[in-house]
């Protein structure tokens, strides 16, 4: 299981990583990834706006409806399976599986 600072460093290599992929110079763009550990939850803000929430208990990860609030809708994994996930967009995505086929069946 990964730590919520092994985490950060990744998401905030992985946002860089995005940056420089879509032609945004990292220095000009805000990709610095911060802490905010709370009594359940620990804010995770990149380039000073909040983006995600780590549930201490768990480590289950979910995107924010507000500054401090977590959105049980946007969950993207645990602590554990951070590295299933592409964190370099705007929000996370899951990793195609080892099969080249999508992780999740989308129906409609």
């Amino acid at each position: 299981m990964a730590t919520i600072q092994e985490f950060a460093a990744r998401l905030e290599a992985e946002q860089r990583a995005g940056l420089i992929a879509r032609g945004y110079d990292p220095a000009i763009h805000r990709h610095a990834v911060r802490l905010k550990s709370g009594r359940k939850y620990c804010n995770v803000d990149v380039g000073g706006s909040g983006k995600y929430m780590v549930e201490n208990a768990t480590g289950q990860i979910f995107g924010i409806k507000g500054y401090g609030v977590i959105h049980r809708g946007h969950a993207f994994g645990t602590l554990a399976t951070v590295d299933q996930w592409d964190w370099s967009g705007y929000a996370a995505t899951p990793k195609a599986a080892a099969t080249g086929g999508p992780r999740h069946e989308v129906h409609f």
